[in-house]
Parts: C-alpha cells; structure tokens; sequence
C-alpha cells in the first residue's frame, strides 16, 4: 500500500516543495489542488480520509481534539503534527 498524504491548508508549502524535490515518487496533494481553503477541521479530516490521505497540519491547536474525536467514529490512514519550527533548509 503506498502512502498519500493530504496537506492542510496552514500547512508550509514550501514543506511539501521540498518533500517532493527530494522523492519527487510521494503522493503529496496541496491544500489548493484539494480545496481545502475555508473548510473547517472535519470538513478537512473527511475529505483526506475519504482518498485514503494522511492529513500533515501545523495546526496543533485544534486539530488534535478534532482528530481524536473524528476517529472515535470515521476510520483514518492518520495525522502528522509538523512543528512550525523546524528548519526547511536542504540539507544533506
């Protein structure tokens, strides 16, 4: 089974640039191309459950309560929680 990942809207990116350049081969669907502009947390936790997509957010205020509610009733592949501080310098 491969991996496919849904970015959330507050998402960097320039993250899912740089995982693409690096592994150009990962399903890595930006929030624009899924139209996820102006959805609420579970708006955005169905729509990436429905396509089989890991969901990679910043949002770790609201998204982890939404998210442990959501699958108490709904299966998922899962959630990242990417720290807005981590560096995005290419490195090798």
């Amino acid at each position: 089974m491969k991996l496919r990942f849904q970015a959330d809207a507050d998402l960097n990116e320039d993250i899912v640039k740089g995982v693409l350049r690096r592994e150009p081969g990962i399903d890595f669907q930006t929030a624009a191309s899924a139209g996820l502009r102006g959805l609420n947390d579970l708006e955005v936790l169905t729509l990436a459950a429905e396509e089989g997509r890991i969901l990679v957010s910043h949002d770790r205020k609201t998204m982890p309560q939404t998210f442990g509610k959501f699958i108490q009733s709904t299966t998922s592949p899962g959630l990242f929680l990417i720290s807005q501080k981590n560096g995005l310098a290419d490195r090798n």
